[in-house]
């Protein structure tokens, strides 16, 4: 009977959250090997699939980075990265498309489908207006050239808008279209950024393969809670945020100053930690919100 109660208190526990997030827009980015597993996205989906139950407005964005890969081999294509982006040539732009697309796309929304929610595909071609990525590199000072990989730097959010008014959950993916049209390759932690700016959504978590943010990234007992924007650049001066987690802070940061309510920074490796983040007093990730 002690388990029945418990279950029960684990709902009421996440009653008032529900109350509160009915009808707002969270949006969803998931990547790294959380993707790789097939335990973990079906546990993060079924998550997603129990907001979309409860009132809330999911909207997904994915990476693919290691599908890409895997596409890429087959196609007689070796990977290449520059500051940790993947150089994407004329041949690459193409693979990039077709697996997005038509693998890793449509087996989210398939599974989500089997979930029983409405979820279809948005692709990122259709609502992000991209320019191509330029930068130097620190030490030459040479120009950098990664080829189709593009910048968000407009997004039409009204697609978004009308399925989800429609009851339809968007799972999006990390492409955008040039003024001519050239497809560009986007990073998809920017690219759900951008979007969440553009939806000023209530929260946005990015779900990927660490416990959030760390002091000691030796040392999973140092995870930082809760963070405000004010204390991000003593926190890079400290030398505690460094790697793909510094473009992904400085999303983070953007889409607060933007008008996002909250970022979340979770361990998809973990069982039901969306959940644990949204629905609990405690959380398990790292949450980062606007300075008082």
């Amino acid at each position: 009977m002690q388990k029945y109660i418990e279950k029960a208190n684990v709902l009421i526990e996440a009653m008032p959250y529900i109350q509160d997030f009915k009808g707002w827009v969270v949006l969803v980015k998931v990547g790294g090997s959380v993707m790789e597993s097939d335990e973990n996205i079906e546990r993060l989906l079924t998550d997603i699939a129990f907001m979309n139950t409860v009132g809330i407005r999911p909207v997904l964005v994915h990476g693919g980075g290691k599908a890409i890969s895997r596409g890429m081999e087959r196609a007689g294509i070796v990977p290449r990265f520059v500051q940790g982006l993947r150089v994407t040539c004329a041949a690459t732009i193409g693979v990039v498309e077709q697996v997005l697309k038509q693998e890793v796309n449509a087996q989210v929304v398939r599974l989500l489908q089997k979930h029983g929610v409405n979820a279809r595909p948005l692709h990122g071609d259709w609502i992000f207006r991209a320019e191509k990525k330029a930068g130097r590199d620190p030490a030459t000072g040479e120009a950098l050239d990664w080829g189709y990989v593009g910048n968000p730097v407009a997004v039409d959010a009204r697609p978004v808008r009308e399925m989800l008014d429609a009851g339809i959950l968007p799972v999006i993916t990390p492409l955008g279209s040039g003024p001519d049209g050239q497809l560009y390759n986007i990073n998809a932690d920017t690219a759900a950024a951008a979007l969440a700016m553009a939806l000023k959504v209530r929260k946005l978590a990015f779900i990927s393969d660490v416990p959030g943010l760390l002091r000691d990234v030796t040392d999973a007992k140092s995870l930082i809670t809760t963070l405000r924007v004010g204390e991000v650049a003593a926190l890079k001066q400290a030398g505690v945020v460094g790697g793909g987690m510094l473009p992904k802070l400085d999303s983070c940061v953007e889409a607060i100053r933007a008008g996002v309510g909250k970022v979340h920074l979770i361990d998809g490796r973990m069982a039901h930690s969306l959940l644990l983040e949204v629905f609990t007093k405690t959380g398990v990730g790292t949450e980062i919100i606007a300075d008082e």
